[in-house]
């Protein structure tokens, strides 16, 4: 398995000759993550619910005359090879394979279907899968729109790229100097990635500004799970940037179900990431309170037990809550991820709103207004945590 760069251009200029960078192959002795560490971790994020889904997308597979890029591999063979993923009784898209039967997998961590808090420009970029060489092809073709982070009132930027969850392995492009609207036009090769496992990975395109004489500021990031990809079909993208978080209070992976036959509303708390560190140790010790709220008036208080010095827990809890379908859209939940604390008192990191009316944020009252249009079903969604 490798990871490798052809490059498009020989003209164009590099990071400084003192900066090393990643040209030519990369070669990995080992697998980047092995499937017996993918299913303990996916493990770890699954819920118990038998009825929560993947928002993994479950769009139509592969064309039936499509062929790889060499034209070695016949239509016939093509078509089998996605068949072996799909299940020969189940023509779903061969993302099902991997997510069928499991609530929450990895790739549930990357999926943010909300908007861009602020502009930080587009890039465009198209993925293609190479069958006979189990090759996932990447190209990176232009930005645009970038905001300026130099003085001048422009940027030098270039892309990382990574598959996660691996982060240990990555490429980047070259640097564009002096430019809002860069052209890379650079072509990267993931070799030795049979289709299969491809569906338990995230896509990661982060665009950096490079600064000679300090670190890289940050411009905006792009997670695309990739079984939500149909890769026979050579797919162009053009992908809105978001910037990296300000408040530094973290992300909370919540799911919201409601029954109306039973009147009970459940809300589970599966994980959070990158919590603001609260102790003197560069940690937190945190735990979940969760208010159920009518109108201002709070009426039932549950939380989880704490975790020790971690600023990624999986809590995997869930609470259940009585609540009449006529009184559904006039209650909320006040979510809030506290820091213990044995000596002082327990602080916020963060919290959220969920409501259907005046939830904290967009993503809060859709969430909400989703679990009601959608009854009996577990609307999973990541919410990024607000400060006091």
């Amino acid at each position: 398995m490798s990871l490798r760069r052809a490059d498009s251009s020989a003209t164009d200029s590099g990071r400084d000759k003192n900066i090393s960078r990643l040209n030519g192959f990369l070669n990995l002795k080992t697998p980047l993550i092995s499937t017996k560490t993918l299913g303990a971790q996916l493990e770890t994020t699954s819920t118990s619910s038998p009825q929560a889904k993947s928002p993994a997308s479950s769009s139509a597979g592969a064309a039936a005359g499509a062929s790889t890029a060499q034209g070695e591999r016949t239509p016939t063979a093509h078509n089998k090879q996605l068949q072996n993923v799909k299940g020969q009784d189940h023509p779903t898209h061969p993302s099902m394979a991997f997510l069928q039967n499991r609530s929450i997998s990895l790739v549930d961590m990357y999926i943010d279907n909300s908007e861009p808090s602020e502009n930080v420009g587009q890039i465009h970029f198209s993925l293609e899968y190479d069958f006979q060489n189990t090759t996932l092809i990447l190209r990176i073709i232009q930005g645009k729109e970038l905001p300026a982070k130099d003085l001048s009132g422009t940027s030098d930027p270039y892309v990382r790229v990574t598959l996660l969850p691996d982060k240990k392995h990555r490429l980047e492009t070259k640097i564009k100097r002096r430019t809002l609207n860069p052209r890379w036009n650079e072509t990267f090769y993931f070799e030795g990635f049979p289709i299969q496992k491809l569906q338990s990975r995230v896509l990661h395109l982060h665009v950096f500004d490079y600064d000679r004489f300090s670190r890289d500021d940050s411009i905006g990031e792009v997670f695309l799970p990739l079984c939500q990809v149909d890769l026979s079909e050579k797919p162009s993208f053009w992908k809105a940037l978001k910037p990296p978080a300000k408040d530094k209070c973290g992300e909370l992976l919540t799911s919201l179900c409601y029954h109306p036959s039973n009147s009970v509303l459940t809300l589970t708390l599966l994980k959070a990431r990158n919590l603001k560190a609260k102790d003197i140790n560069g940690k937190s010790d945190p735990y979940v309170k969760v208010w159920l709220q009518f109108g201002d008036k709070r009426i039932e208080k549950r939380k989880t037990a704490v975790f020790k010095c971690t600023l990624n827990p999986v809590f995997n809890d869930s609470f259940s809550f009585n609540v009449p379908w006529e009184k559904i859209r006039e209650c909320s939940l006040d979510v809030q991820v506290m820091d213990f604390d044995n000596i002082g008192r327990n602080e916020l990191i963060g919290r959220i709103l969920l409501a259907g009316k005046n939830g904290s944020g967009a993503t809060e009252t859709k969430h909400w207004q989703d679990m009601i249009t959608k009854p009996r079903q577990t609307i999973v969604q990541w919410h990024r945590l607000k400060p006091e």
